[in-house]
């Protein structure tokens, strides 16, 4: 299993807050869906937005650290997923398919950047209070609200100043829980390279919150 402290699933919230679905029944609704989509059902595309838009942007943020950036490459990830899905053949999972093109327009968006945008300065960036969104609980006490709020700031905060090869094994493991053979196939790396990105990955971010916390608060990573 994945470690759990970050506790956040693909939507940035809880991951109990978020329903399980066996793997032969998602399956089954990817080639639905697919089948769907494949002959120009409406209703299908909305349905592939509403499932997948918010986790690929969620996703794209995490790698780019920058909101502007990350709404544009998922323009680019549905257009892409639009053109080409007849040529998904279910290899992989739809959501494996879906995040490796991501991860590649994230790639050609870092790309970019570094290329043209270098030495430009924002001055209308998103405020960063308006980035994260928590999941009301009426049950917990304001105070458990701003220190899992808190917490969760840290951490996304941290993950932006790890290298980005460590950073999107680290997002795709213990945040989106993918496996280490799904994080294989988005990133179309080995398994190898994929279990000594997340152990390096964690230890990178690790150091980043340890100097940012409390000795006694500083983050344990959990083995699997």
């Amino acid at each position: 299993m994945a470690s759990s402290v970050l506790g956040l699933n693909s939507q940035g919230f809880p991951r109990d807050a978020e329903g399980c679905v066996s793997p032969a029944e998602q399956r089954r609704e990817d080639e639905d869906l697919v089948r769907k989509l494949r002959a120009g059902e409406e209703a299908a595309y909305e349905t592939l937005l509403q499932r997948f838009q918010q986790p690929v942007y969620n996703l794209a943020f995490r790698l780019l650290n920058e909101p502007g950036d990350a709404s544009d490459v998922v323009q680019e990830v549905f257009l892409k997923v639009f053109r080409n899905v007849g040529h998904f053949r279910h290899q992989s999972s739809l959501k494996t398919w879906i995040y490796r093109i991501t991860v590649n327009e994230a790639h050609n968006q870092r790309r970019w950047f570094f290329r043209h945008r270098s030495r430009e300065v924002g001055l209308d960036d998103e405020p960063e209070e308006s980035r994260y969104r928590a999941l009301p609980d009426g049950t917990r006490s304001p105070f458990d609200y701003a220190f899992d709020r808190e917490k969760h700031v840290l951490i996304e905060n941290a993950l932006a100043r790890i290298n980005p090869l460590f950073r999107e094994v680290v997002v795709l493991r213990d945040i989106e829980d993918l496996s280490y053979e799904e994080i294989a196939d988005v990133l179309q790396i080995s398994l190898g390279t994929v279990k000594s990105r997340i152990m390096r990955g964690r230890e990178a971010l690790r150091e980043e919150l340890t100097a940012r916390m409390a000795p006694e608060a500083a983050l344990r990573w959990a083995p699997e």
